[in-house]
């Protein structure tokens, strides 16, 4: 061997931070090289994963090779084989290529003397070991994360909505990120009416600050770590559930109520486009003369379109949308209610409001108070671990700063349930009212709240 070709490899980034690896490979062969008086051609070096040849650097190397004469034997040195590749079935392949350009391959601290037939059983040997080591990697790092998740941890980058946090103890868990969390409650909640599309609430998402692209958005919809479970898969290819030990977003009710919604063939039962918005009275109007339901549609003036209800029959009944709709209105607001209506009606509001919701917010609340207590605990806890000198500042500083970012969400969170039992505190009483008008703000109301109170009256 008159020259060679140097190729050195790291696999990880820490090794090459550290700069330990790289130089120790180069500095061998290097001496190697010196030692058999072998010139070198080139040095190539990169710090990248062996599982293929798909390399910057290895297919550098190869147009150097390519370029270089049929008849000129040319060398590649490397440590060990398994800087060379780390799956056999590569590793042979690329071997094969390399002859078809006058090239050998060689490892200085596993050589091998491929004139010699017994000597591809060793070069088999050197290929396997280090695939056998990655495979049982691979395997032990799935085995890490499916117990991990077994005991309710969430292991992966967390999902919108959730950050990456840090114990005490060394153990990452996972927590509601504001004001992500809340904008994917919303999201949820609009979802289970079955009202709008799936882009038109993607499209309101973003509106709010929750940006995402729509396959991701329909497969974070499918994610049940936001109802506090955690996907775990079994050898069998069956999906179990483990319940985590993280906080939820949405209940599990809730969630499973929009499963029923996105993945089942589906009518929206109303859309918010102009042209239902408009003829909302379509579909409960009938033909005074044929008695069939009448049909809405636009006709083009001189200066701009104008709606009317019409009958698709022989009889050509024609009435403007907006004098229909307005009628429509002012006879649907002279309905109010009775006394003895009103007085129920109170008394229903009042259990409903502040017998459940007050109590819900209530210990929404407890439960908000007690978690910024433990923070404020941990903190303090910290800060005296700190003060003996068990804590270094680096770790001190990133425990604190975790802690404070938990703490403002958790703040945000309890002035919205303050909010809440103050709105609930201030609403209309009406046990002293003899009437109510019911219909007051129908034109308020949006295009499926309509649609529902017309359904009641077509029964």
């Amino acid at each position: 061997m008159e020259s060679a070709y140097l190729y050195i490899r790291v696999s990880r980034d820490e090794q090459k931070r550290k700069g330990y690896s790289l130089p120790e490979q180069e500095d061998q062969l290097l001496k190697y090289c010196s030692h058999n008086n072998i010139e070198i051609k080139g040095v190539f070096s990169e710090d990248y994963s062996a599982k293929n040849f798909n390399r910057p650097e290895w297919k550098k190397l190869i147009i150097e090779l390519k370029k270089s004469s049929k008849n000129e034997k040319n060398n590649i040195l490397f440590i060990k084989w398994d800087r060379f590749s780390r799956n056999i079935e590569y590793a042979y392949e690329m071997i094969g290529l390399l002859r078809k350009y006058n090239t050998d391959a060689m490892a200085i601290d596993q050589p091998i003397d491929f004139s010699v037939p017994e000597s591809t059983v060793m070069l088999a040997v050197y290929l396997s070991i280090p695939e056998a080591e990655n495979t049982r990697r691979a395997l032990n790092t799935i085995n890490g994360l499916r117990r991990a998740k077994q005991l309710g941890r969430y292991p992966n980058r967390a999902p919108i909505g959730y950050i990456n946090l840090t114990a005490l103890d060394g153990r990452k868990y996972i927590s509601p990120k504001q004001p992500e969390a809340g904008i994917l409650t919303w999201v949820y909640q609009l979802l289970s009416t079955n009202s709008y599309s799936l882009e038109e609430v993607r499209m309101m998402a973003s509106a709010k600050g929750l940006r995402c692209s729509r396959s991701y958005f329909w497969r974070m919809l499918q994610n049940p770590v936001y109802c506090g479970l955690i996907r775990l898969s079994s050898i069998l290819d069956n999906t179990q559930l483990v319940q985590g030990i993280h906080e939820p977003i949405v209940s599990e009710h809730l969630f499973y109520q929009v499963q029923n919604v996105i993945l089942t063939k589906r009518r929206v039962l109303c859309k918010t486009d102009e042209l239902k918005k408009v003829f909302f009275l379509k579909g409960y109007l009938i033909c005074p003369v044929c008695k069939s339901k009448l049909r809405g549609s636009f006709s083009k003036g001189y200066n701009k379109k104008y709606g009317y209800y019409h009958c698709s029959g022989k009889c050509k009944i024609r009435v403007r949308t907006d004098a229909l709709n307005d009628s429509y209105v002012k006879e649907l607001q002279k309905i109010r209610l009775s006394t003895y209506a009103t007085e129920l009606f109170a008394l229903v509001l009042d259990d409903f409001n502040i017998g459940t919701k007050k109590i819900e917010y209530l210990t929404e609340r407890k439960k908000l108070t007690k978690q910024i207590d433990e923070q404020n605990q941990l903190l303090g806890k910290t800060r005296k671990l700190f003060v003996s000198d068990v804590l270094k500042f680096d770790d001190f500083s990133s425990i604190k700063n975790e802690v404070i970012a938990v703490l403002e969400d958790l703040n945000k969170e309890l002035s919205v349930v303050d909010t809440k039992l103050l709105c609930l505190a201030q609403q209309i009483k009406f046990a002293d009212r003899s009437s109510v008008d019911i219909f007051r703000s129908f034109d308020k109301l949006d295009l499926s709240d309509k649609k529902h109170l017309l359904s009641f009256f077509s029964r």
